[in-house]
């Protein structure tokens, strides 16, 4: 709850006092007599009626945890349906000495608030001017852990992420045993109040960049946080950029691995997706499953994701400029059999690729948003039927539909699907400068394109590295990767504290 909005009047008027029963009508006023708020009485000491009332939310709460914690505690047994009983006395001196061990005493009315909607039981207790909070947090709609959908390898683990930010972080700590990896909870939304949690190694991080995320963090001042693509918004270092500052994933592996590098994870309740700071260029061509084959392997696929970056990106306007300013290029006969492909198509190069472009995104937007059932057979109809009656119909030349498709299959082998989307957004781009100047408007979008990344920062780490500026020991896991136990340094960069790797199995293995 946004303190600030608690003025003087209502501090002074919404006062708990000694009767539990006013105490629990004033949080249920304050609630808006909320229908899923509950609340229980239970009347202990039988010479002297004390009453115990205790609330919380409905499907925020355990049951199983209200039933064996609490009710335990007051050795009573209640029912659903009974919401006032009496039996099994206890002295209120003993209630005060159990719940001082496993529960909070707050005296504020917002913090018991807080305490309500964050899916903890409050208890009030005649004769005393004060609450106690319980932690009995617990839903029937939190998904347990299940296989990674978005980023998909052959070999490797299969879980992912939740939307649980307790169940997210057990997850990095099932991997990372380590006493020096540290967390940190924040609140963040005044109206949503949702935890974001920032996970490092306190021995290996920079403390520069703790400072600087937390520093980010917390002047973040808006109404709600809902996934963490709005966190992602607010901490990035550049706005207007098509290009991702800021990594995430839905991973355990991932993230891992990249606090054990020097990274800092943020996790934000709500969302199985985990922001990674900072990040470079080329980690969006690199996957988790790169270091679960040998090096050769992975150097080879990373090769063809660097190849596939410029078929994505320039392959139509290469062929607009060919075709439109560069003939001489084009051995003979190729140019015979593209004029003669050409020869009914009503319309010049660009537009002709900018509408198979266009055809193809909403086909991949409709593929994505449709059931998968249905959005299989709309891949099919989009690639088999459209194809081939836009070319029957002499709208669009065949050549023009096999570029398409080579682009379309080079922008799927991208594992980041944020860093596809910045490739998507600049194709177009690239197409207007070849349809007007050729290769020449080509060359100059390339050297724009290089001069922009060059200026990008992610929290203070120049963007192209580890090729601008040029650091030839992080060359060992950029393009190619040598194997695991040649990496003798994590990203200099990135971490200037702790740079050399254990590699006690490299000493053995040379002997």
């Amino acid at each position: 709850m946004n303190k600030s909005k608690w003025n003087e009047k209502n501090k002074k008027k919404n006062k708990l006092t000694s009767r539990a029963l006013y105490n629990e009508q004033l949080i249920k006023e304050l609630l808006g007599n909320s229908t899923e708020l509950v609340s229980k009485q239970v009347n202990l000491e039988e010479e002297e009626s004390v009453t115990v009332v205790f609330l919380y939310m409905n499907g925020l709460v355990s049951q199983k945890l209200v039933q064996e914690i609490i009710l335990e505690i007051l050795l009573i047994d209640i029912g659903e349906a009974v919401p006032i009983l009496s039996n099994k006395k206890k002295s209120k001196e003993d209630l005060y000495h159990e719940l001082s061990i496993i529960a909070n005493e707050l005296t504020e009315v917002e913090t018991i608030i807080d305490s309500i909607i964050n899916g903890k039981t409050v208890l009030f207790i005649d004769g005393k001017i004060a609450a106690f909070s319980i932690d009995t947090k617990g839903s029937n709609t939190d998904r347990g852990v299940e296989q990674n959908t978005t980023q998909q390898v052959v070999r490797g683990p299969k879980d992912s992420f939740t939307e649980s930010i307790s169940i997210n972080v057990a997850l990095i700590r099932k991997r990372i045993k380590d006493p020096s990896l540290w967390t940190e909870q924040m609140v963040i939304g005044t109206k949503t109040q949702t935890q974001v949690m920032i996970a490092y190694i306190h021995d290996v991080v920079n403390e520069d960049l703790i400072k600087e995320v937390r520093s980010r963090l917390k002047k973040i001042k808006v109404d709600a946080i809902l996934e963490s693509g709005n966190i992602e918004e607010f901490i990035q270092d550049q706005t207007y950029t098509p290009f991702p500052t800021v990594y995430n994933s839905e991973r355990p592996d991932a993230i891992a691995a990249g606090i054990l590098e020097g990274r800092i994870a943020i996790f934000i309740d709500g969302t199985p997706f985990v922001l990674l700071v900072p990040v470079l260029l080329i980690n969006f061509l690199q996957t988790p499953e790169d270091y679960y084959q040998r090096s050769d392997i992975a150097t080879l696929l990373r090769c063809l994701r660097m190849l596939a970056v410029v078929l994505s990106l320039l392959t139509p306007s290469i062929y607009i400029a060919l075709t439109v300013f560069h003939q001489e290029m084009i051995p003979t006969r190729l140019l015979i059999s593209l004029a003669a492909q050409r020869e009914g198509v009503p319309f010049p190069a660009l537009v002709e690729a900018l509408i198979m472009e266009v055809t193809f995104e909403l086909l991949r937007e409709a593929g994505i948003r449709l059931p998968a059932t249905v959005g299989s057979a709309i891949s099919i109809v989009g690639a088999l039927v459209l194809g081939q009656a836009a070319v029957d119909a002499g709208i669009v030349s065949a050549m023009m539909v096999i570029v398409v498709s080579i682009t379309a299959i080079s922008s799927f082998v991208f594992p980041s699907y944020n860093f596809a989307i910045s490739l998507r957004m600049l194709r177009f781009g690239f197409m207007i400068l070849a349809a007007t100047f050729g290769f020449f408007g080509i060359f100059t979008g390339l050297l724009l394109l290089v001069m922009h990344l060059s200026s990008l920062r992610s929290f203070g780490v120049p963007y192209l590295s580890p090729f601008a500026p040029y650091n030839s020991s992080d060359q060992e896991d950029a393009i190619f990767r040598v194997p695991i136990w040649l990496r003798d340094n994590r990203p200099k960069l990135i971490n200037q504290k702790n740079i050399r790797r254990e590699r006690s199995w490299k000493v053995n293995h040379k002997k």
